[in-house]
């Protein structure tokens, strides 16, 4: 959040610089703390949104509805709210900004392919995240890196109106910014991502064991998922780090070479399926 105030009020200060219009900084500065504020307060909603997800009804999901009421009282946590994406792929993430707004989303594809015990540790490791207090930071990084998208955007059509119709230096400044933002906006959603994801789902994982003592019904439910290997029918990369599993489809780049297999590890939002098995059952044969 801090980072997202500072990029534009920078900008601000930049272009209000270059036009000689201190509004234009006081109206970067509004605007931030603006969507800081939203971010935290309407984050949640969005991304529930963006997913596609609906409120899941009691009676139709019984089971389901017991499994995340029994491990939240098992946790200590207030009960989330249970939502339901209807896709094919097997996954399910957890938002809101805090334990008490909660809230906990799966597909229909992952109850259909998951028995009880490794539902309870899919679910488990959700209620982590919200226990671990990994949700607000995640959450709110869709939405202050999507604002940064949609800048980038703005400044670039802004700069190409500008520069068609007047041909000034005011266009090419402009299209100067708007292009830097287009080019590190995606980097920065990814180092943000990597950043606050990849240990999260180890530390995730661990306590959701310790949750239901029973390491075994995870590690399975993530070589379920694994295997399948079902990429979510609308994908997005702002919100992929959310997920208990990525929700693009994977490719296997072992062999291209174990060097590409190696990138394309390092660049993921979430560690590999097999290194998440291995920590989860310690020493004991990963299959």
């Amino acid at each position: 959040m801090t980072m997202f105030l500072v990029v534009i009020v920078a900008l601000g200060y930049f272009i209000s610089y270059y036009y000689s219009s201190p509004v234009i900084l006081y109206g970067a500065i509004i605007f931030s703390l603006l969507m800081n504020i939203l971010s935290y307060w309407y984050s949640d909603k969005i991304v529930l949104t963006m997913a596609g997800a609906k409120e899941a009804d009691h009676d139709t999901y019984t089971d389901l509805y017991h499994t995340v009421e029994n491990l939240s009282l098992t946790a200590g946590l207030p009960m989330p709210r249970v939502y339901l994406i209807k896709d094919g792929s097997p996954n399910a993430f957890a938002t809101g900004r805090d334990k008490e707004h909660a809230v906990v989303a799966v597909t229909t594809g992952l109850l259909q392919i998951l028995n009880k015990t490794e539902l309870e540790g899919v679910i488990a490791h959700e209620l982590s995240h919200i226990g671990n207090r990994d949700i607000l930071l995640q959450t709110v990084i869709v939405v202050l890196v999507g604002f940064v998208s949609i800048l980038a955007n703005i400044f670039m059509r802004g700069g190409m109106r500008r520069g068609d119709r007047d041909n000034d230096k005011g266009g090419g400044i402009l299209m100067v910014a708007g292009i830097v933002l287009v080019i590190l906006s995606p980097l920065f959603a990814k180092l943000i991502q990597l950043a606050i994801s990849r240990k999260r789902e180890f530390l995730a994982d661990a306590s959701g064991v310790l949750l239901t003592r029973y390491p075994e019904g995870l590690a399975s439910a993530l070589q379920k998922i694994s295997q399948a290997n079902i990429p979510l029918r609308n994908p997005n990369q702002a919100t992929a780090h959310l997920f208990i599993a990525n929700p693009f489809p994977q490719v296997n780049l072992g062999q291209v070479s174990n060097l590409g297999n190696k990138f394309s590890s390092l660049f993921s939002t979430h560690p590999p399926v097999t290194e998440r098995i291995k920590a989860i059952l310690g020493e004991r044969k990963v299959e």
